[in-house]
């Protein structure tokens, strides 16, 4: 595993220290996934941090690969990934790992507390993301 790189803006930083502990150590630990995982895949280029919706968000811009990822809490408190509902990005994850994971429909996958980050379906699913718009 890489060191954590430096939040891009203070938004972002902030936005993390706002998070409870227990939220906290698992949404590095993605944010650090996401990185990584854009590191590896050949074609994402960079990965913007931000703030979109109010949350953590991630994108490519150079060259514009994939489709933005957000990171935060749902509803019940879980921590989410969350995805643009008008793509497949989500569905195309539920139908790899239908039972593995909580789904809202088409916009996130939850990971309640009581469970592990499994990291490599969480790289599928952020993969899946940073390459939305490459051609398949």
């Amino acid at each position: 595993m890489h060191p954590d790189p430096p939040f891009q803006t203070a938004e972002v930083a902030v936005k993390f220290r706002g998070f409870p502990d227990h939220a906290l150590r698992r949404l590095l630990a993605i944010r650090q996934l996401i990185f990584e995982t854009a590191a590896e895949t050949p074609g994402v280029g960079t990965v913007v941090e931000t703030l979109k919706w109010g949350q953590p968000a991630y994108l490519t811009v150079k060259p514009k690969s994939g489709s933005t990822i957000r990171l935060g809490l749902s509803k019940r408190g879980d921590t989410a990934i969350f995805a643009h509902c008008q793509t497949t990005i989500i569905s195309d994850f539920q139908t790899l790992f239908p039972n593995d994971f909580v789904y809202q429909a088409n916009r996130a996958v939850h990971l309640p507390e009581d469970t592990g980050l499994p990291a490599d379906q969480l790289r599928l699913l952020i993969r899946s993301a940073l390459t939305y718009h490459m051609p398949k």
